[in-house]
């Protein structure tokens, strides 16, 4: 596993080089402010680094457990495989049922899932999700989000 790690983290290394490489033709900045290169560039360095660092922090670290296993806890399963089913079900339905409705039937379902057993929790979390944001990024912020073939 430790192997594992540290050649992963060179492939990021390696992608984030690889983003600052081609981000750096963009221009930095612009009349306005930030020009398209400049959160490529920032992000993709900010990844760099934090790629070294885990690359060092797993080098240095202890070896391996020879009885580590890959294979999660069943509930762990569980919850992975309803992050995965629920994100398929709301991708294939998001042009359909719009933002709203896909949004709050997402977070109402994959709160239990995860976990959460409170409705005064999990209710008004999921409420904000689907009409909170649709309302910020649709009225204030004029970002243009499914509406759906029942206008909601």
């Amino acid at each position: 596993m430790k192997r594992g790690w540290i050649v992963a983290s060179g492939l990021f290394l390696a992608l984030f080089v690889f983003i600052i490489w081609q981000s750096w033709s963009l221009p930095f900045l612009d009349e306005l402010g930030p020009g398209p290169g400049f959160f490529p560039i920032w992000l993709a360095g900010i990844g760099a680094v934090l790629s070294v660092l885990l690359m060092i922090e797993t080098a240095r670290g202890p070896a391996d457990p020879p009885d580590e296993t890959l294979v999660p806890p069943r509930d762990a399963m569980f919850r992975i495989a309803a992050v995965v089913v629920l994100l398929s079900m709301a991708a294939f339905c998001l042009e359909w049922l719009g933002w709203r409705i896909t949004a709050t039937a997402f977070v109402l379902l994959l709160l239990p899932a995860l976990g959460a057993r409170s409705p005064l929790a999990i209710l008004p979390v999921a409420a904000i999700a689907g009409f909170g944001v649709f309302h910020v990024f649709y009225y204030w912020l004029k970002v243009p989000l499914p509406i759906g073939t029942f206008g909601i």
